[in-house]
Formats: structure tokens, C-alpha cells, sequence
């Protein structure tokens, strides 16, 4: 059991997978009203954007990042990987979702309430299964006044993601043991687990046991990794040391520029990432200048011009 001073306390982000890059953008940003917070390039694979979408500064617990490939084959939901993936809304918003999503013509639905909280229901033109939350507490962010919808009825970060396994108790042990976290509430097949910081956006997984459901794939409309925060280098260089002495195959760390990353797959085979807080996407713009241009890490910038004639245009929409 590691100690209280080196506990995880909640997601950092969540890393989807999507197709095209307008449609990713007309969706989060016009339609749900997130920031474009960084647009830049998938470092592996730097003929192809990566975004990140979240509160007015991108603050760890409310980014949700997107490799948008064009044409790339659609995945489907199962076991090993995340189900859905959850926002916090005022519990007050709930009707107003569902009226937005009636009128824009995306299909939702409110479904039986999850340990008393309200839930919205809905995918995203990929087939990325999202939900909304009315949760009577959420931790204050610091909300984009540019965004399309209202304060009162903003997202507020991520509330929760939910995990599809095979069997649950390795992964809950690797929850509970070594990051910190304690069961919280069971229904059924579903285990919610909490980081004990109540004041951290995204402190909560739930753990879904599925061991009649088929192996998922993943590919467009699905996450391709979750990452939990570490509040900086040193820290995340304990939590590296910790996992391969527990038998984790782990990566170096690697520079993501915004912040530095391991990662490793839990025993249900999700791919887990442990992501530093700083140095933040204020490193190279200021708050107002976030995703105005095109950003890439200083040993790509020689190659800028080849890598903007392959991306594709796009225009982050104005308000809808």
C-alpha cells in the first residue's frame, strides 16, 4: 500500500479516436461547447492533428483529446477497454441537454438513474458513447465565456469513466492498492471506485464486470487511453518505480511537450497512462491564444511545412 502523499487523484485526460477532423470539431466544440484548447499534431504520427478539448485552459480532470484519422474503420464497444465516458452537469441541465440533442438532431436518451444521479445518454458522430451526469456536487473550473452554452449548463469537467472488463477484481486491487482509491457504491455488475480527493474533477471509475461480452476493438469511436494525474516529474518518476516493481511492463517516460507521460496496461488490458500536471498548455501561448495556430514540439518544427500541407483545413466553429 503506498502512501497517502503519493495517491492518484483523478483522470488526467481521456484520448479518444475519431475520423474526420471538421466533423470532431463542429461536435465538441459547437455542439457541446468545449475549448479548443490545443491544436497540434499526433507525435507518432505527425500527418495527423491531434486536439484537445476542455475548460478555458485545459486544467487536468476536463481535457478530452482526439486523434482525428480520415476514413479510418470504426471500432466497436467491449471488453478491455472504457465503455463511456462521463461529464458533470448541474443536475438543473438535464432537460435542457435533452432538448439541445432533440434539436441538433443527435440521438439521446435519459436513462434509469446510476446512485441517484440523473444520466444522459448519447454518442458521437463516430459512435464514442458520452454521458452527462447531474451531480449536485462538482469542483469549480474555470469556464470558457466563449463557449456556446450558458454557464449555468456547462460541462464541468469529467465526472467518471466507465471501464468494460472481463473480471474486475485485478483491476480494482491495482484501484485500491497502489492508487489510492476505495470502493464507493455497487449496482449490480457495476463497482464505482473514488480517489479520495473530493475536490479533483474525474475522481471516480466504475468498473463494469461484462464476462459473457466479446473482446472490444479499437479504432474510431472509441477511447484509446485514460491518464491519471501526477502532480509533477519526481512523482511520476515514484509512481514508474512502483509498477514495474509490482510487474508492469512500463514505458520510459516520454515528453509530450504539455506534460510527460508512462504508460502501461492494467490487468483488464486498457492502456493506463500516468500524465504530469505541468508544464501545462500555456507552455507556448498564452489563455487567450490557445488553439489559434497550429503548435508542434520544437523537433518537428523544422519539419512545419510539410506537416501543414498534408493536414486538412478546418475552422473551429463559432458559436451554435
Amino acid at each position: 500500500m503506498i502512501t497517502v502523499g503519493k495517491r492518484i487523484s483523478g483522470l488526467h485526460h481521456v484520448t479518444a479516436i475519431a475520423s474526420y477532423p471538421q466533423r470532431n470539431l463542429d461536435f465538441y466544440v459547437g455542439l457541446l461547447g468545449m475549448r479548443l484548447v490545443k491544436r497540434t499534431v499526433n507525435f507518432d504520427d505527425p500527418g495527423t492533428y491531434h486536439f484537445y478539448f476542455g475548460d478555458i485552459r485545459g486544467t487536468p480532470g476536463t481535457i478530452l483529446t482526439f486523434f482525428p484519422w480520415p476514413g479510418v474503420r470504426r471500432g466497436h464497444r467491449g471488453t478491455g477497454q472504457i465503455d463511456a465516458t462521463a461529464f458533470a452537469i448541474s443536475p438543473n441541465s438535464i432537460g435542457y441537454w435533452l432538448e439541445r440533442f432533440k434539436d441538433k438532431h443527435v440521438a439521446a436518451e435519459k436513462t434509469a438513474p446510476r446512485f441517484g444521479e440523473e444520466v444522459v445518454r448519447f454518442t458521437d458522430p463516430d459512435g464514442l458513447l458520452l454521458e452527462l451526469i447531474g451531480s449536485s456536487s462538482f469542483p469549480p473550473i474555470e469556464l470558457w465565456p466563449d463557449s456556446s452554452i450558458r454557464p449555468e449548463h456547462a460541462l464541468h469537467g469529467f465526472h467518471s469513466v466507465s471501464a468494460a472488463l472481463e473480471g474486475y477484481e485485478r483491476t480494482a486491487q491495482l484501484l485500491t492498492q497502489s492508487f489510492g482509491y476505495r470502493l464507493i457504491d455497487q449496482s449490480g455488475n457495476r463497482f464505482r471506485f473514488a480517489s479520495p480527493d473530493e475536490t479533483a474533477p474525474g475522481r471516480m471509475v466504475d468498473l463494469l464486470c461484462l464476462p459473457d461480452t466479446q473482446a472490444g476493438l479499437v479504432a474510431a469511436g472509441s477511447v484509446h487511453h485514460i491518464a491519471f494525474r501526477a502532480k509533477d516529474d519526481a512523482e511520476q518518476l515514484e509512481w514508474r518505480a512502483h509498477l514495474v516493481e509490482l510487474g508492469y511492463n512500463v514505458t520510459p517516460v516520454i515528453d509530450r511537450t504539455y506534460f510527460h507521460s508512462i504508460y502501461f496496461r492494467e490487468p483488464g488490458g486498457i492502456l493506463f497512462e500516468i500524465a504530469t500536471e505541468p508544464p501545462g498548455f500555456t507552455l507556448d501561448e498564452t489563455i487567450e491564444e490557445l488553439s489559434s495556430k497550429l503548435r508542434l514540439p520544437p523537433w518537428l518544427e523544422p519539419a512545419r511545412p510539410q506537416i501543414e500541407q498534408v493536414l486538412p483545413p478546418i475552422k473551429v466553429p463559432a458559436k451554435q
